[in-house]
């Protein structure tokens, strides 16, 4: 690794990080000397790059600083240009052209050296088959997801009953040829996990829910994580409503 790339390549390890890390775990993940990180963190320090430490106790990266944008690796592009293929062969029409437009602006961005892992990319998604159709509108779900707000949903489950449902959403899942909306249902004063395809007919309400999605997705996460320790980790997964 050229001593840029591992220049760089430190700085993304401490940004990644939530504690102080060692020069030794440094060392392991890039696969160089600690001796040697010692000597890169003192050219950064002396760049002036607010990492603060010291040998024995590890070092952290400031809040505040930042990069140029785009200064990618490869595997960094690489898996970019993976995930962009995924989406763009499962997502809703807005975010699958989003994700085509990422993979065009990635490839007129970076070094001609590396236009090649864009637009030659050594890996790929399998094509998307049977992908369930629906009628909600992906794309306002999430705008209104960001917002806060809650909907109105005439759904049909599996075994073709109908119901009424006022939710707060609060994450959209993808599987390989369904999508799940997952939000706070008051009928139900539960979490509950929907299919979008056999949503019916969605109202889009003006009325703001209570607290954040955020806030929402963390006791989602909660709740999940208590399930799967009460069943067993090989145990069936909830099923969607």
């Amino acid at each position: 690794m050229r001593r840029a790339d591992r220049l760089f390549q430190i700085i993304q390890v401490l940004r990644r990080s939530s504690r102080p890390l060692t020069a030794d775990a440094i060392a392991a993940e890039l696969e160089t000397s600690k001796r040697t990180i010692y000597r890169d963190i003192a050219t950064l320090m002396g760049q002036r790059v607010p990492i603060r430490g010291e040998a024995g106790l590890g070092y952290v990266l400031e809040g505040g600083f930042d990069l140029p944008p785009l200064m990618l690796t490869s595997d960094e592009i690489e898996a970019a240009v993976l995930g962009a293929q995924w989406v763009a062969g499962r997502a809703d029409p807005a975010l699958a052209r989003a994700a085509r437009d990422l993979v065009a602006k990635i490839a007129a961005t970076v070094p001609e050296r590396l236009r090649p892992v864009v637009l030659e990319p050594a890996v790929a998604t399998p094509p998307a088959w049977n992908v369930k159709a629906e009628t909600l509108d992906m794309s306002r779900v999430r705008a209104w997801i960001h917002a806060g707000r809650k909907l109105r949903l005439d759904y049909r489950d599996e075994q073709e009953r109908e119901s009424r449902r006022v939710i707060w959403p609060f994450l959209i899942g993808y599987r390989e040829t369904t999508r799940l909306l997952v939000g706070w249902c008051e009928m139900r004063n539960d979490f509950r996990t929907f299919r979008t395809d056999r949503v019916v007919e969605a109202e889009f309400l003006e009325d703001r829910y209570p607290g954040r999605p955020a806030v929402l997705r963390a006791r989602w996460q909660t709740a999940m994580e208590a399930e799967r320790r009460g069943r067993g980790c090989d145990g069936p997964a909830p099923r969607p409503q």
